[in-house]
């Protein structure tokens, strides 16, 4: 794909991952739009690393689980840009907690930002991405482990995964791709926040490759899908984990 003057939307792109997507976009040509919750100033960081790399970038506050604001981002880039070629679906909470009925409300908090964001962020992206175009949406490797207190969480990544595979489907006939990929542990504020040195170093051991992802990974990644040589790959997930799961 040509990216000159090519515009990408990446939520969730003012840290971490997103951040490290959104700068590698940016490298690729595109003009990036990054859509962030509520951290201001890490926008404002990720705007000026890309814009200090000599791209283009701007940003827009929202919520992904709130449908007027999904819709008045998608707005917002078609009448700012006239086109939206690329959208990264990379927004997302983490809460852990055991399946319990106690635990309901991180099951409806993870329920509204990973899933009916998804919904929202897929939904609008099919009717504004531009034929030839690429939708990517972030699920995770750890469906594979089923592990403890991640129930609400992949509940949330398993149902994105499903979504991809259906709206690949629903846009046969436009050359759009819709894909997902799923990191494995990746060396995030996310990932690291309230995990021992001794955990973090058992679970980087997981891996054949013995190291934790980082987010340049995932970014090359998402890259790869973005670009040409991702162009026939369509309706996948793409699991970027070292070999973890």
């Amino acid at each position: 794909m040509n990216t000159a003057s090519r515009t990408a939307i990446v939520t969730g792109g003012s840290r971490g991952i997103g951040r490290a997507i959104a700068l590698r976009l940016a490298a690729d040509g595109f003009v990036v739009v990054i859509h962030y919750a509520g951290h201001a100033e890490a926008a404002d960081e990720s705007l000026a690393l890309i814009r200090a790399a000599g791209g283009t970038a701007t940003a827009v506050q929202g919520d992904v689980g709130n449908a007027d604001d999904v819709a008045r981002l998608f707005d917002a880039v078609m009448r700012t840009h006239g086109r939206i070629d690329v959208v990264v679906n990379s927004a997302g909470i983490m809460p852990m907690a055991t399946i319990d009925p106690d635990h309901v409300d991180a099951l409806d908090q993870v329920i509204a930002t990973n899933l009916r964001g998804a919904f929202l962020v897929l939904g609008h992206a099919a009717r504004s991405v531009s034929d030839g175009g690429r939708i990517i949406a972030l699920s995770t490797s750890v469906i594979a482990k089923s592990l403890p207190s991640y129930g609400p969480y992949i509940a949330s990544k398993a149902g994105v995964e499903g979504m991809v595979k259906v709206l690949a489907n629903e846009l046969r006939g436009r050359n759009i791709t819709v894909n997902a990929i799923a990191p494995g542990p990746v060396a995030t504020e996310l990932f690291l926040k309230g995990k021992s040195e001794d955990l973090i170093a058992r679970i980087a051991e997981q891996a054949p490759l013995e190291r934790l992802g980082t987010p340049e990974d995932i970014a090359a990644a998402v890259s790869f899908l973005a670009g040409a040589d991702g162009a026939w790959v369509n309706a996948q997930v793409l699991r970027v984990n070292g070999g973890f799961a």
